[in-house]
């Protein structure tokens, strides 16, 4: 069992998504991970070490990331690291990797509007219209809730004061 990992990064690059020859989306993200801390003497906040890792992301997380996260942005991350391996002129080189599960803005440092992704599906892919361009059906047309939600607003009486636990 590969290691979890869970941690706040920051992106190196875009979000780079391609597809597979069989059609699957896959994104590579590059990270950056590394420690700052105050200096008690000058008071100045300073760098400490960096991992770098890459990060591969599949299918419609690889889409959601490449259309919602840029270069610079921090993120919170989750994923399996792994070690890559290759040989280049007859010498092997290894270096971490990370299977991405999860990724997403901090918010501490940026808002994101969130939409549900389309529910389509096609070819066993989810279908999404570009960005900027999310249909919304008409209030009266949205699905209710179902009657035994415990989360559900009570319409005559509003939010409940006390969670449903």
């Amino acid at each position: 069992m590969l290691p979890t990992m869970t941690g706040v990064g920051r992106l190196v690059d875009d979000p780079e998504l391609s597809f597979t020859q069989s059609g699957k989306a896959v994104a590579r993200i590059r990270l950056a991970f590394n420690s700052r801390r105050l200096n008690p003497q000058t008071q100045q906040w300073e760098d400490g070490d960096v991992f770098w890792v890459r990060g591969t992301v599949w299918e419609q997380l690889a889409q959601n990331a490449t259309e919602s996260l840029a270069k610079g942005m921090e993120v919170l991350v989750t994923g399996e690291l792994r070690t890559e391996s290759w040989e280049k002129d007859g010498q092997k080189h290894n270096q971490p990797s990370l299977l991405i599960r999860s990724i997403a803005p901090n918010l501490a440092w940026a808002t994101a509007s969130v939409t549900k992704a389309g529910a389509q599906q096609q070819g066993g892919q989810q279908q999404r219209p570009p960005q900027n361009q999310q249909q919304r059906p008409p209030a009266q047309q949205r699905q209710a809730p179902p009657q035994d939600d415990p989360w559900a607003v009570d319409q005559a009486n509003g939010y409940r004061d006390e969670p449903p636990f």
